[in-house]
């Protein structure tokens, strides 16, 4: 989701949510310590240099049980933000403690976010020789979904 995204679904909510991939939501009296543009720039396996722009939110909780991020406030934190850091309307990318920092999408699922698992992947695979998955099937299901001529009986043979 985009940052722009975010502030619009920011703007009909009265309490923020965020919750992770294992269905728990992260403490209500979380902050976020952290609203930042990250830049990566780098080489891919296959010599491609490439630059990547992620908004970045840290959400971190202490012992503070009563503290409460409004909406409103985080769209506050938000325009600061972009005025000081000068920054784009790029995908967010949400930081939280688990066993180490996890790094995470995020999606909107009608009354709150969802932080979703995010995954490494090759991004030069045509070129550092990665086979392509070939597609697994059943043998118990070989010649039911062909026509009837490749079926036993079918007159093909």
């Amino acid at each position: 989701m985009k940052l722009s995204t975010f502030k619009e679904k920011l703007e009909g909510l009265s309490q923020l949510v965020f919750t992770l991939p294992n269905g728990h939501q992260v403490p209500a009296h979380f902050h976020v310590t952290e609203v930042g543009q990250v830049t990566k720039h780098f080489i891919d396996c296959g010599g491609t240099v490439r630059l990547e722009r992620v908004v970045n939110f840290q959400l971190w909780e202490a012992g503070d049980f009563d503290h409460r991020l409004a909406p409103q406030k985080l769209k506050s934190i938000i325009a600061l933000s972009e005025d000081k850091l000068s920054m784009v309307d790029a995908e967010i990318e949400v930081e939280y403690q688990s066993e180490t920092i996890g790094k995470y999408g995020i999606e909107f699922n009608g009354t709150g976010f969802d932080l979703v698992a995010k995954n490494t992947n090759c991004l030069a695979s045509d070129k550092c020789g990665i086979p392509v998955e070939k597609q697994k099937v059943a043998l118990a299901d070989v010649g039911l979904k062909s026509s009837a001529c490749c079926t036993p009986g079918g007159g093909c043979c």
